[in-house]
């Protein structure tokens, strides 16, 4: 009787100490490096990926990044969504015509990346010879970086997106 009784008091013990354990957080990053910082903030591959899908394809709600061709798991891209509202990349808002529904935006910081995203997806035409990024459009950004960025900000601000919907940035 003693025996089971400190075999229950031991797994429970066990199970709290693990439970705190996966539940501690680092209070500060890493280091102070930039490059540190901004890898801890969206430096994933499935954190750029929603970004990305956000400013080139006009994705919003969980269902529309599901959808998306790399396959991310149910519980990976819950968890990335939710790393990205803490850190201040994108906000959570309720869907103008279905309360079932969340949509998600990028903040400023958010809108910040945009020519992260353009540069990686620049040298990835570059040195990718089987890139899907329309030639005619990364020439296009590279000939006037800093407008285009700006334009690219602002279109994404306001709801839309570079390759897709009514009004894509691409067909301008």
């Amino acid at each position: 009787m003693v025996w089971h009784l400190l075999r229950i008091i031991a797994y429970h013990l066990y199970n709290a100490s693990m439970v705190y354990y996966i539940n501690m957080k680092r209070a500060d990053n890493k280091s102070h490096c930039p490059v540190n910082f901004a890898l801890e903030t969206f430096g994933d591959n499935w954190s750029l990926l929603i970004v990305r899908d956000i400013v080139f394809w006009g994705k919003k709600t969980y269902g529309e990044f599901l959808e998306s061709g790399e396959g991310i798991a149910t519980n990976v891209l819950a968890a990335r969504l939710a790393h990205l509202e803490r850190k201040g990349i994108l906000i959570k808002k309720p869907h103008a015509t279905d309360r079932r529904k969340e949509i998600y935006v990028l903040t400023e910081k958010g809108l910040a990346l945009i020519p992260i995203l353009l540069e990686m997806s620049g040298w990835s035409s570059r040195y990718d010879p089987e890139t899907t990024a329309p030639k005619s459009f990364v020439e296009a950004v590279y000939k006037d970086r800093d407008n285009m960025f700006k334009q690219i900000q602002q279109v994404v601000r306001e709801g839309g997106c570079l390759f897709a919907g009514k009004h894509p940035i691409v067909k301008r």
